[in-house]
């Protein structure tokens, strides 16, 4: 069977791996903090809407 990931949990993950590596790295990249909260609020939004 193929699995299909939901995009949510895809845009989640993505956050994750990205704020983790801003941490780690210590990027310092203007408006990443502006980007990384609509990612977060998109990936809510459709993990929210079960899609």
């Amino acid at each position: 069977m193929k699995r299909n990931p939901k995009i949510g949990w895809i845009l989640l993950s993505i956050w994750l791996i990205v704020r983790g590596l801003i941490v780690i790295l210590q990027f310092h990249i203007t408006n990443l903090d502006i980007l990384l909260a609509i990612l977060a609020i998109a990936a809510g939004v459709l993990i929210l809407m079960d899609r």
